[in-house]
């Protein structure tokens, strides 16, 4: 395993919810990231956000590690969950929300709720 990808593997087990975006949760870079940042925080998920523009070898090193070729990639307790068509198809099926709960990730109530 190369120092990258022990890096990579380090990120996914120490953080319940990790994700490799090009950006940053404050400022993406791509529509794709920023669709899964929208995403999250509707959720209410505190998550990492790992940018993966700050070096080619980490930008490689995460398709590899994954076997998946896009990026954002959006890990849950160590588990690869998926891209942004992924996780968008599960939001609107309801089943992303699911998922962090049977992961004891706590979720917060959307804001839209209130209105």
């Amino acid at each position: 395993m190369s120092g990258i990808n022990e890096w990579i593997a380090n990120e996914v087990k120490s953080n319940d919810v990790v994700l490799f975006m090009k950006g940053t949760p404050s400022f993406p870079q791509c529509g794709f990231s920023g669709q899964v940042v929208q995403i999250l925080d509707y959720l209410g998920v505190d998550y990492k956000g790992v940018n993966v523009l700050t070096s080619d070898d980490l930008r490689q090193g995460i398709k590899e590690y994954s076997e998946w070729p896009t990026i954002p990639q959006l890990y849950v307790k160590g588990e690869f969950v998926g891209g942004c068509d992924i996780l968008r198809e599960m939001f609107q099926a309801g089943e992303l929300k699911g998922l962090f709960e049977a992961n004891g990730v706590k979720t917060g109530e959307p804001a839209a709720a209130n209105g």
